[in-house]
């Protein structure tokens, strides 16, 4: 069998908190368990805050931390291609549909039918599933509006796509070894069924970007061999889409493990748009990479 790869894949629109060093040091560890290789991935698909100043100070929070990555490093914007390419194979198998809609026309039809007393289904994550306006849009009609330049993302028609099924979600639980700092191993692994649809027709390429977050994070996986995702709880529903996608393009699925959030005194999770305390910050104030790593339990 080959190795076990991990990956720790940040985003670069904001400098790194005690909530990304301690998943990438529990990655870190597990991969040192148990013989695998951990790869880091720049997760830099937005163009507007992935900027090169924020890149190159998550690389100096990590190596700080003493973290040490596998080559190659992986960048999202320099695939950009292969993302709209595999769009346009999902488009091709009538999987996938371009959507006009605007943010503000999606609310109006939800308020709309909220107003007649109609439920408003949501997805995972809270907000309002996409009523499927543009399901229903004639292809010539389609093609039509997106020769004449129209803004539209791409959603996949998840209806279409979930069948057949039953998706699964390989899940794992992770044990700690004896005594204080001992390397993290595999725990026990089961199956959990996975619901996709729960996400409705969820977008796979923004306007402005060839991709969407779900679709690029399940291309990178497949491309860089990794066999095991370590990632927060809050991306444990995301998983019921990313298992779908991956049999639509033919990709095999990771084994996941969505550990515990870091969350501040008022419970809230540690985050960069609540402006919770950047590692370069703690570094600025004297801490020290060994006090962070006890801290977070990695001493």
């Amino acid at each position: 069998m080959n190795a076990p790869v991990f990956r720790f894949a940040p985003s670069p629109n904001g400098r790194l908190h005690l909530g990304h060093a301690a998943s990438a040091l529990l990655n870190d560890a597990l991969a040192r368990g148990i013989g695998g290789r951990l790869l880091l991935r720049i997760e830099d698909i937005d163009p507007v805050r992935s900027r090169p100043e924020l890149i190159q100070g998550l690389r100096e929070d990590l190596a700080w931390l003493g973290l040490r990555f596998a080559p190659p490093e992986r960048r999202q914007s320099e695939h950009l291609d292969a993302y709209r390419y595999q769009v346009s194979a999902l488009a091709e198998r009538g999987l996938a549909y371009p959507c006009f809609c605007s943010r503000g026309a999606i609310a109006a039809v939800v308020e709309a039918d909220a107003g007649r007393g109609a439920p408003v289904p949501r997805d995972p994550d809270g907000a309002p599933l996409y009523p499927g306006t543009c399901r229903a849009l004639s292809e010539s009609v389609a093609d039509r509006r997106r020769a004449a330049g129209e803004p539209h993302t791409w959603r996949l028609d998840t209806a279409l796509a979930a069948s057949p099924g039953p998706h699964v979600v390989r899940t794992f639980a992770v044990a700690a070894g004896e005594g204080r700092g001992a390397v993290r191993q595999i725990g026990i692994e089961r199956d959990e069924a996975a619901d996709p649809a729960r996400w409705g027709d969820p977008v796979i390429a923004r306007r402005d970007v060839p991709t969407s977050y779900h679709l690029a994070v399940v291309m990178d996986d497949a491309v860089q061999g990794i066999t095991h995702v370590v990632r927060g709880e809050d991306l444990r529903a995301s998983t019921d889409l990313h298992v779908l996608l991956q049999a639509l393009i033919g990709a095999p699925s990771p084994r996941y493990h969505h550990h515990a959030l870091l969350r501040d005194a008022s419970g809230e999770k540690l985050a960069k748009s609540r402006g919770s305390r950047s590692l370069a910050d703690l570094r600025a104030s004297g801490e020290s990479p060994a006090g962070i790593r006890a801290r977070l339990g990695f001493a």
